[in-house]
């Protein structure tokens, strides 16, 4: 192009647009858009706040009009247009859309139908009691100002902030590329979270969220779940589903209306209203026949009439799906990090607010320090010249100038400037004796003022011990109960807390019927009873196994092939007393032979490590808990079998336990756990007796100290012995005669360690169950047939399960 001026600079146009975008976009995030971190204001709310301040409006003083506050902030600090001020300043005075308002609104300042504030001419303002908090110990040099937009004034930086604003009222705004929408919280928990962090400074977000509940919104409402607040505390991001309060009722005809008492954040009730009439007059909703508005000063009341053939609930959630009675709150926790746009996690932002009023609390504590060591300082003078009066007048009656007589005082008396000049200001009056002893007190009160600021500006924890102390004031002060109630979605109801935790028996029949029966239905009976019909089953099938948990216990099942399930109790079907029961079949994956061989109930509070499994063969192994946690629905492998042998005992062990296994035909064997070394789950496991060639293994127990060895014949005889005559011998051996076998007697059963509080059940290969206390049972020796537990007439014992009593 023609140079026609030497001042034409050449600039590219794309490099202009970005450096000229940047620009806007840095003015758009730092001076308008976005909160600070420290007090959580955007420029215009922290110079409304600080103006009306300057202007003394605060909430024992008469209200003033608007303009007047937005006039000052326009003139003095935000050279904006009039409208975003006073809009800015409305939003600060509506208790509808601000948790804890900042400003105290007389007139019309709108309401939740979406009805606009009157002209700034016409309301009125003053702060709230809590504004002033923001503001307090602001004349201490406790943070920076800047000048204003014509640098004729100075405006603070941020705020004190002595409460937790950002995350107690919230904030939204939308900057260039990004945006911020943190959801107001309570004022009291909050509090709770930042006091916890300060005695804890390791507390994790879980732990913080134990007082921090979730957001809480000023015209409450239902929190639907809390995946969306755990995501937005971890994360700064979530979303949380909100829902109106409502209510169904039924009228005197017999008819029923939806009450809706409070709705979700910052939802227009008139707009909602609007929108659910025109959905029912288009069809899209259906079943409501009225709908009206019966809100009043007592409170939000919305009645929506139901027609006598539709469904109440139908409606309501079809309400949910299609208006605003359910909305989602995104939250981007958003906002200036050190003049930085930062998205903040939950305990980083109550960290940066603690830093914020550490060095506040650090600043006002030196500005006390300083005007108590200069106002000491001049009290040190005036002791001198009371000490001196007669001197100190006759210098200054002789001198013919003050600046004459200061210097003399100085001179003199080994005065600073300012000490001489206070002693020349000093009144008559100060003479008596009266003020001489005040002016001692007022000394010895400074001196310990400056030693308690020295203390506290050299000790960091009890800066955070005022910290704590000033917000538990305000808590007490200003803290009100929670609004919005934090209610559990469908999808993340945990049935288990739906279920009552009481102790069941189980029972699983030879055919595979399972079932789960209170406990207290079986009534204790003395030794030789006849029982009581457990279940009925079918003619060939019968009771093989019976045990005893609680309803909330895992249950790890370990079928005869070595693999293993797990289940819930509470997930086996309750059935009665004489019911057959659920086919194992429809629970679990079983594939055709394989049949349940023992069931591991496994709790939460578990102090077991191991697991050791034993096969009817003798072979045994030991293998770490750890190993079969997520355990799939197809079921995974627990020990690796021969094709001959099969799995048919599981014990719970901590490492250091001992064994004792006992054999069908009369034999056991004691030894150390630790003589079992650790395997993988899908190991084979090592000898444990060495059995005869008629003979398996049919239980395998672990020795506690005091308690003894029951063995139970299948035709009901039974007694207890002393584990002490059972000698610790090595793994693999042949072991030691543990019952006299007899015809009458029949083959052994089952054996159990138990005490003398510890209750048995034996069920019978007919059903019956009969329930005894151990105590009742006869003690003998190693090789002798025991006594008649449970009376048998053309029956068996196949199960036997013991339950420990209470005492």
């Amino acid at each position: 192009m023609d140079r026609e001026f030497d001042n034409v600079v050449e600039i590219n146009i794309e490099h202009e647009m970005k450096k000229s975008y940047l620009d806007y976009s840095m003015s758009v995030i730092m001076s308008r858009a976005l909160p600070d971190v420290r007090d959580g204001l955007k420029p215009v709310h922290r110079r409304i706040i600080y103006a009306m301040d300057e202007l003394s409006m605060s909430p024992d003083k008469p209200y003033r009009k608007s303009a007047r506050v937005v006039g000052d902030v326009l003139g003095k600090y935000h050279p904006h247009g009039d409208s975003s001020v006073y809009d800015a300043m409305v939003r600060l005075a509506q208790d509808f859309n601000i948790r804890y308002p900042l400003v105290d609104g007389h007139g019309n300042f709108g309401s939740i139908d979406g009805d606009e504030a009157a002209a700034m001419r016409y309301t009125e303002a003053r702060m709230t009691k809590l504004a002033m908090e923001m503001l307090r110990d602001i004349g201490k040099d406790t943070v920076d100002y800047r000048p204003n937009f014509d640098e004729t004034l100075k405006e603070p930086i941020v705020l004190p902030s002595r409460f937790p604003n950002l995350m107690v009222n919230g904030s939204s705004g939308i900057a260039v590329g990004m945006a911020t929408n943190i959801p107001p919280h309570n004022l009291k928990e909050v509090i709770d979270g930042i006091v916890m962090l300060i005695d804890s400074p390791d507390s994790t977000i879980d732990d913080l969220m134990t007082v921090i509940k979730g957001p809480d919104f000023p015209t409450a409402g239902h929190i639907m779940g809390k995946d969306g607040i755990r995501s937005a505390f971890k994360t700064g991001r979530g979303k949380i589903r909100v829902r109106a309060v409502t209510e169904i009722e039924e009228t005197n005809k017999g008819r029923h209306r939806i009450i809706v008492t409070e709705l979700p954040y910052q939802v227009n009730k008139a707009n909602l209203i609007e929108k659910i009439a025109e959905y029912v007059r288009d069809k899209k909703l259906e079943g409501i026949s009225d709908l009206r508005d019966e809100s009043d000063r007592e409170g939000l009341r919305i009645v929506i009439e139901i027609k006598r053939d539709a469904n109440p609930n139908v409606v309501l959630n079809n309400l949910y799906k299609y208006t605003q009675l359910q909305t989602t709150f995104g939250v981007i926790m958003l906002a200036l990090v050190n003049d930085e746009p930062k998205i903040l996690d939950l305990k980083e932002m109550l960290s940066y607010y603690v830093d914020h009023q550490k060095e506040i609390i650090t600043r006002r504590t030196q500005y006390d320090l300083n005007k108590a060591e200069e106002r000491a300082h001049i009290v040190e003078g005036l002791k001198i010249a009371l000490d001196n009066i007669d001197e100190v007048i006759r210098i200054i009656r002789s001198s013919k100038t003050e600046a004459i007589a200061k210097e003399a005082l100085m001179e003199n008396f080994g005065l600073s400037d300012r000490q001489s000049q206070a002693i020349m200001d000093m009144r008559l009056r100060r003479l008596t004796g009266l003020e001489r002893a005040k002016l001692e007190e007022e000394y010895e009160e400074l001196i310990k003022e400056i030693n308690r600021f020295r203390e506290i500006l050299a000790n960091e924890r009890l800066i955070y011990q005022i910290i704590k102390d000033e917000l538990i004031e305000l808590k007490e002060k200003y803290g009100d109960p929670r609004r919005t109630r934090i209610m559990p979605s469908a999808d993340e109801i945990d049935i288990e807390d739906m279920i009552e935790e009481e102790d069941v028996v189980i029972t699983l029949t030879h055919f595979g019927y399972i079932k789960r029966t209170p406990e207290y239905t079986y009534k204790t009976q003395k030794r030789g009873g006849k029982g009581i019909i457990a279940l009925t089953t079918r003619e060939e099938d019968f009771v093989e196994d019976l045990y005893i948990t609680s309803t909330h216990d895992t249950i790890l099942f370990f079928t005869n092939k070595g693999k293993v399930f797990s289940l819930k109790a509470y997930e086996i079907p309750e059935g009665g007393r004489q019911a057959k029961g659920t086919a194992i079949i429809n629970l679990l994956n079983l594939t055709g032979d394989e049949k349940i061989s023992a069931i591991i109930p496994i709790n939460k509070n578990t102090t077991a490590t191991n697991l050791i499994l034993i096969t009817k063969s003798g072979i045994i192994k030991k293998t770490g808990l750890e190993h079969f946690e997520n355990i799939r629905k197809n079921g995974i492998i627990g020990i690796s079998l021969k094709e001959d042998d099969e799995l048919i005992g599981v014990r719970k062990t901590n490492g250091k336990q001992e064994i004792i296994v006992v054999t069908r035909k009369g034999m056991s064997i004691r030894f150390n756990e630790s003589d079992v070394r650790e395997m993988g789950r899908s190991a084979m496991g090592v000898k444990a007796i060495d059995l005869k060639k008629d003979d398996k293994v049919v239980a395998m127990e672990l020795v506690e100290e005091g308690k003894r060895l029951l063995v139970i014949s299948e035709y009901g005889f039974g007694k207890r012995t002393s584990l002490e005559e059972y000698k610790t011998q090595n793994r693999g051996g042949k072991g030691l005669i543990t019952y006299h076998i007899r015809e009458k007697t029949g083959d052994i059963v089952s054996a159990k360690v138990v005490d003398d509080n510890d209750e048995i059940m034996m069920i019978s290969f007919s059903g019956t169950i009969i329930r005894l206390i151990a105590k009742d049972i006869s003690i003998m020796g190693r090789s002798t047939q025991g006594v008649t537990l449970m009376k048998m007439s053309d029956d068996r014992v196949v199960a036997v399960a013991k339950y420990v009593g209470e005492e």
